[in-house]
């Protein structure tokens, strides 16, 4: 019986976690025996403070599950003891023995191409075949034993034209679960309902994708030189992109399925327009969906001045639309949107490398801007991070931003993602955030691995 992290044990076996357990039990430490053939953790007792461990093998489709625990005794020591010969145990019982009768059908398998390589999607390739990404694959392969296919059809684009798309939903799986949330999936629409102590939610997750032609093909974005295009980049073409994308799914009327009516429903959205487009595009989403922009200037004691300046419209060639996603008809529906930059390959890499996953070999620095706590600071704070740093930290959470809807008719409860910034509209226009003390806005990591004459970059 071994010691291994927290981070781990969530990566491996989180998943089959329910949100009730953490009102009656804390999880004190957690193990693997037999290379993880079971893992196994001790718990205290909330309401009798006693003791005991905890089995989980695997079942039919290769997920952890609860399999056994010990008895309760009075201390941590005493329980620890009782596990080792329960772990072992369960080690060398038949495969059989650990499965729960509800797995149907063969598990999940993201990797093995299930389409003709040339219509492969070039970075699942790299996910697959490179060393560099080993960390993610390392993650993503406990992860996708859990994640249910109702549409049918995941695996497909996963490794074809939804790469991206997919990999959004990856990792809102892993942060609402990190979060202790439960998942129902099994309506097709929308992509998560959620479930925890502070109540429930609809979750639907959408993207913004690049611009194609009549043809297919792919329009390629702006590229802006100096500081005036820079500007009607992000106070122009990028509103355009996110509402398009927006208003296409306020016109489903998600909540109004019998299974969502009634519960706060959110749109989760992340920017995949163009090569890493998401890590500076944030300020677009936040002036579109509230329809202010801000100004600031400093006093002369230092003082940060910020006045909201109303924006009424964005307008990028022959295209013109409202600003104010949440004042549209039929907004009111949408409880809040979410986002983030971090739902990607990268993210899985270094969630993957701190768990312990991948090659050894790989080297990763992050580095990116966070925001800066100081109420008259104008400027985030720039960050380099070495990755492989034994004290290196990093959540599924961080860096998500979930923006309020101020005329929701069902407010979206903050309890249920804690660890993200929470943002409203005040009265006057200002944006009103509740923000963790260190939440990232954006960041590229940098992939090496010994001998390899090119880096590579995510």
């Amino acid at each position: 019986m071994q010691p291994i992290s927290k981070l781990r044990f969530e990566a491996l076996a989180g998943y089959a976690r329910q949100p009730q357990t953490v009102v009656y039990s804390e999880e004190l430490a957690w193990f693997e025996h037999g290379g993880e053939r079971v893992l196994g953790i001790v718990i205290r007792d909330r309401t009798d403070g006693d003791y005991s461990g905890v089995v989980f093998g695997r079942d039919e489709r290769l997920r952890y599950r609860w399999t056994g625990m010990t008895g309760f005794v009075s201390s941590e020591r005493r329980a620890k003891a009782l596990l080792r010969p329960a772990m072992e145990q369960a080690a060398m019982a038949a495969d059989e023995e650990h499965h729960q009768g509800d797995g149907h059908g063969a598990p999940a398998d993201f990797f093995t191409p299930v389409v003709a390589t040339e219509r492969l999607n070039a970075n699942f390739s790299g996910l697959v075949d490179l060393e560099g990404f080993s960390p993610a694959r390392g993650i993503i392969e406990p992860m996708m034993r859990w994640y249910d296919d109702v549409d049918g059809n995941f695996v497909e684009q996963f490794q074809t034209t939804a790469f991206d798309a997919r990999m959004w939903e990856l990792y809102l799986f892993a942060t609402f679960v990190e979060a202790g949330l439960a998942l129902d999936r099994t309506k097709a629409t929308p992509d998560f309902i959620t479930w925890g102590l502070a109540g429930q939610a609809a979750i639907e997750a959408v993207t913004v994708n690049p611009t194609r032609d009549k043809r297919g093909a792919v329009v390629p974005p702006p590229e802006p030189e100096t500081e005036e295009e820079r500007w009607a980049f992000l106070r122009e073409y990028m509103p355009i992109k996110f509402g398009s994308a927006l208003y296409s799914k306020l016109t489903k009327e998600y909540w109004a399925k019998p299974h969502v009516r009634g519960l706060p429903f959110a749109l989760a959205i992340q920017d995949f327009s163009s090569p890493g487009s998401m890590v500076f595009t944030r300020s677009a989403l936040q002036v579109y969906l509230y329809g202010f922009d801000h100004d600031w200037r400093h006093e002369a004691d230092g003082t940060l001045v910020i006045e909201p300046r109303r924006v009424e419209r964005h307008c990028w060639g022959e295209k013109e639309i409202p600003s104010g996603f949440f004042f549209l008809p039929g907004s009111e529906n949408v409880s809040a949107v979410i986002f983030s930059n971090s739902g990607t390959v990268s993210k899985f890499n270094r969630m993957g490398m701190i768990a312990g996953f991948g090659s050894p070999r790989v080297q990763m620095i992050r580095q990116g801007m966070a925001i800066n706590l100081d109420p008259n600071a104008s400027a985030p704070t720039p960050f380099r991070h070495q990755v492989n740093d034994p004290a290196y930290r990093e959540t599924w959470v961080e860096g998500l931003d979930v923006f309020h809807n101020p005329r929701a008719l069902i407010p979206f409860p903050r309890e249920l993602l804690p660890g993200a910034a929470h943002l409203r509209l005040a009265d006057d226009g200002r944006i009103l955030a509740t923000v963790p003390d260190w939440h990232p806005l954006g960041s590229r990591t940098l992939i090496t691995v010994p001998d390899d004459s090119q880096p590579a970059r995510a």
